[in-house]
């Protein structure tokens, strides 16, 4: 009995502490469940409700960032940027600028420099970078990129600089030679020199002041607002016009060929300038008794055919290091040579705008001491005509970028015309 009664007890014991045990773990699991891990932390949706919507459609690259530093939310903008890496943001001044507001809940902001990764240039990326607090733990980053702003800014310094300067010569002069007339009142011989030098400078103020404004027409301006089919052969008549007075004093024959009737979709007024532009140029840098060819023709090509209008003249040439910048504003190739021909710097500027606004592009080849050859490829008028249809918006960039160095001379219908007998219009 004693025996019995001992394992009955035994028994007893045993089964209270199972029963307490599975009880305490039941507790301890429900317990564990509860609370919140640290996987948990970063998988579940800690956003504020309409957050992660309003992150969606910024313009700005927004990070959100938790506690720990880690990030929760990031746009595609900001891995682009390369602000976020492997979950975590890269950029240690923003980091740091985070952990100060999750400490106060300041709002920050700041701008930094930040090198480009990636692409072997060197070049900063210049961004504005805002801190916010969101909600009790989070940190918002909203991050603007103003590199293009900064550039075009640039741009404009650059450009005013320029304007001021090339403004700034023909008014002194005209200010020095006015006050020359008045001492030199009693001398009619001085009188009509200084005179005749006013009226240089005075031309030489009204054509820059003019291709300041057709600069600032082509691009402003939608070419394809008022687009009508141009004939080219109307185009180089006109070119060859305007330049009829100035290659007959230096005893220079132009000679227009190609392939005719060919048509241009676009705006005449601009097409019309930026081949009298380049007409000009290549009487302007040419010696005397020479002469120079103006010649269009069509390129088949997949995307439409085209209409290449090649100018090409027995001048100088260019010089490797001058063909990589002979299209930037207010550059000359020979600033002693411009002054004299009253040259602006400004025609090749108008020229790559009017092609690149037209959806094409103008080239360059040339050898120093052999001659020049400016080929401007634009869209024939029916695929231009229906380029435009389906995309109404041009950049002024669109175009294809001027490609200024050709190391063979192009093929062109422009070198035929130097041997053959000038045409008249």
């Amino acid at each position: 009995m004693d025996v019995n009664a001992a394992v009955a007890a035994a028994a007893a014991i045993a089964g209270v502490l199972t029963g307490v045990i599975a009880m305490l773990a039941f507790r301890w699991s429900e317990r564990d469940q509860a609370r919140p891990t640290r996987t948990s932390l970063h998988t579940d949706p800690v956003l504020p409700p309409g957050v992660d919507t309003v992150l969606s459609v910024l313009r700005s690259s927004a990070v959100v960032l938790d506690e720990a530093d880690a990030v929760v939310k990031a746009s595609s903008a900001a891995y682009a940027l390369g602000l976020v890496r492997g979950g975590r943001l890269s950029v240690e001044p923003m980091l740091q600028m985070a952990r100060d507001t999750r400490r106060d809940g300041e709002i920050r902001q700041v701008e930094l420099d930040l090198p480009r990764r990636g692409t072997g240039r060197g070049e900063a990326l210049a961004v504005s970078a805002r801190v916010a607090p969101l909600g009790s733990r989070l940190v918002l980053l909203l991050v603007e990129d103003l590199t293009e702003a900064r550039r075009i800014e640039a741009v404009r310094r650059d450009f005013v600089a320029n304007v001021s300067h090339e403004l700034k010569t023909p008014v002194g002069a005209l200010s020095l030679l006015s006050e020359a007339v008045m001492d030199a009142s009693e001398d009619p011989e001085a009188v009509e020199r200084f005179a005749g030098r006013m009226q240089i400078e005075a031309t030489r103020l009204t054509n820059l002041v003019q291709e300041l404004i057709d600069l600032s027409r082509v691009q402003n301006d939608d070419p394809l607002e008022d687009a009508e089919p141009v004939r080219v052969d109307e185009l180089v008549a006109e070119a060859i016009d305007r330049c009829r007075h100035a290659a007959g004093t230096k005893q220079i024959t132009m000679a227009a060929g190609g392939t005719a009737d060919l048509s241009i979709w676009g705006h005449r007024g601009q097409l019309a300038a930026a081949l009298g532009n380049l007409v000009e140029n290549a009487v302007n840098y040419s010696p005397a008794r020479t002469r120079v060819g103006i010649a269009a023709r069509r390129l088949t090509a997949p995307g439409g055919d085209h209409i290449e209008i090649a100018v090409t003249d027995q001048g100088i040439g260019i010089s490797d290091k001058d063909k990589e910048r002979i299209f930037e504003r207010f550059y000359r190739v020979d600033p002693a040579r411009s002054r004299a021909t009253g040259g602006t710097g400004l025609g090749l500027a108008i020229v790559k705008h009017v092609a690149a606004s037209h959806g094409g592009e103008v080239t360059v080849w040339s050898s120093e001491g052999q001659g020049s050859t400016f080929t401007l490829r634009l869209p024939e008028a029916g695929a231009a005509r229906d380029r435009a249809q389906q995309h109404p918006a041009l950049d002024d960039e669109a175009g294809r970028p001027a490609d200024p160095s050709h190391d063979t001379p192009p093929e062109s219908a422009a070198y035929q015309t130097l041997s053959a007998p000038e045409v008249h219009p």
